[in-house]
């Protein structure tokens, strides 16, 4: 299993999914243009020293993301507040991606349509969204659960 981050544009959300991926073993991919430089000091310090043990590939767009993606395998599972599946009702593959949008746009319409399965996260009446890093933890805890990933 492995999260992308398209276009992340806050980078301490960043720095902390890092974090987590490093902490989990799984690996991270980063569509670009990110919205702040890869090695700002909030997102090294949200990240602490845990970002050089990521599995982490950068990608220079969309375009190239998929291209990477069609050579590896596995379905893309896009966590959007448009979505109409729960995100605990899903069967997880060890082979997923897990895609979260920016934080301040979510994912542009092709982005979203090319996604494989598009998941939410309910939440209470009113609410807008979840901060993109408490999502994607709680996303990936799910699917590492489902499919015996965590580590031993």
């Amino acid at each position: 299993m492995r999260l992308a981050l398209y276009q992340p544009d806050i980078p301490q959300n960043t720095g902390t999914l890092l974090r987590l991926a490093a902490c989990m073993g799984i690996g991270v991919d980063i569509i670009e243009p990110c919205g702040f430089v890869l090695d700002d000091k909030r997102m090294r310090r949200a990240g602490m020293d845990y970002l050089h043990r990521v599995d982490l590939i950068r990608h220079n767009s969309w375009e190239a993301f998929l291209e990477d993606k069609k050579e590896k395998g596995g379905r893309i599972i896009l966590l959007s507040t448009k979505a109409a599946h729960l995100y605990t009702e899903f069967t997880y593959r060890a082979d997923d991606t897990l895609l979260l949008g920016r934080e301040s746009q979510g994912v542009p319409a092709e982005v979203h349509d090319r996604a494989d399965e598009r998941l939410i996260i309910p939440m209470a009446e009113g609410m807008r969204s979840i901060n993109v890093a408490i999502s994607g933890a709680m996303v990936l805890g799910e699917g590492l659960r489902q499919t015996g990933g965590f580590p031993a």
